[in-house]
């Protein structure tokens, strides 16, 4: 949804888009709005006629996000995770409900000033209440963003070096999270954007692991997010080579998340023995081809087995 508003009683204009996790369209050409906007206004008027979940909309010569309390999410959908955990003792995979509702929008707007504050490429929030929240889109001067989940894909049409490539760029953007202190809440190849200038960016906040985990826990879940999203592509164009940039990265990352990393790759082995066959599902299969490059990576007793390659 696009909408241009201006303060004190002007008219609106909605029309549709796409949602936060896909490339925007390019900015449509209308002459910017004279003097400051009314991000706080503009989205009370807006949230009540948006039907979305999450719309862009236009304001002045700015792409902005709204975002919507949604229905609170039941717990169903969290217990195969729960068993996995379990099942594996495997803390890092404990389910973190996302709450959905007012608290989620609570727990976005805050996790983005957070993540702003230790100087990470996020959303600016424009503007909240409880029931919505408006934040700024990452791209710049009518130019787009362009998802990493995107980008890897046109990659892996390109050949195994091109996409090992782009894959690296997301373990340096996960790397330099960690390194402020920082972690994720779904590090999803489709939650990393990379910005006009080339920096990548972050979205979707509406969960806080930190909420039940530790901050070594936190950051071995963005991980084994990460590899989880992107593992079919890299096992099935280079899985040796990926391995290398893997432990390039992780050389610089705390003990307490290697050895949690190396406990993980020792548990979820025998998940590399999963069927095949795509009627089982692609996340099926995403999981058994992460538990095949971690066991290709990690020896029997959690040792690194692929060496570290500095690029």
């Amino acid at each position: 949804m696009t909408a241009s508003f201006r303060p004190a009683g002007a008219a609106t204009r909605h029309s549709s888009r796409k949602g936060l996790a896909s490339t925007p369209a390019p900015l449509d050409g209308e002459a910017p709005l004279p003097g400051p906007l009314d991000y706080a206004g503009f989205l009370q008027v807006t949230l009540p006629q948006q039907d979305k979940p999450v719309a862009s909309h236009r304001l002045g010569d700015e792409r902005v996000w709204l975002k919507k309390a949604g229905p609170r999410h039941g717990k169903a959908r969290y217990r195969a995770l729960a068993l996995l955990a379990g099942l594996f003792r495997l803390e890092v995979l404990k389910p973190v409900p996302n709450p959905g509702g007012e608290a989620a929008i609570a727990i976005e707007a805050r996790r983005l000033r957070q993540l702003a504050e230790a100087g990470l490429r996020v959303p600016q929030v424009l503007a909240q209440q409880a029931d919505g929240i408006l934040i700024s889109d990452l791209g710049e001067s009518g130019r787009s963003t362009t998802v990493l989940q995107e980008r890897l894909e046109q990659a892996a049409a390109a050949g195994p070096a091109v996409l090992l490539a782009v894959w690296r760029e997301g373990l340096d953007a996960i790397a330099h999270v960690h390194a402020q202190g920082c972690y994720l809440s779904q590090a999803f190849d489709r939650n990393f954007v990379q910005c006009p200038d080339g920096v990548i960016g972050y979205i979707d906040f509406e969960d806080d692991p930190g909420e039940t985990l530790g901050l070594a826990e936190c950051q071995t879940r963005d991980w084994l997010s990460y590899l989880h999203s992107t593992a079919m592509l890299v096992h099935a164009a280079a899985p040796q080579q990926a391995g290398g940039h893997w432990h390039a990265v992780l050389a610089d990352a705390s003990d307490a998340v290697r050895e949690r990393l190396a406990q993980a790759a020792r548990r979820m082995r025998w998940l590399r023995r999963l069927p095949k066959s795509r009627r089982w599902g692609r996340d099926t299969q995403r999981v058994r081809c992460a538990a095949s490059l971690l066991a290709r990576w990690y020896g029997l007793n959690g040792q690194v087995f692929s060496a570290p390659t500095r690029y």
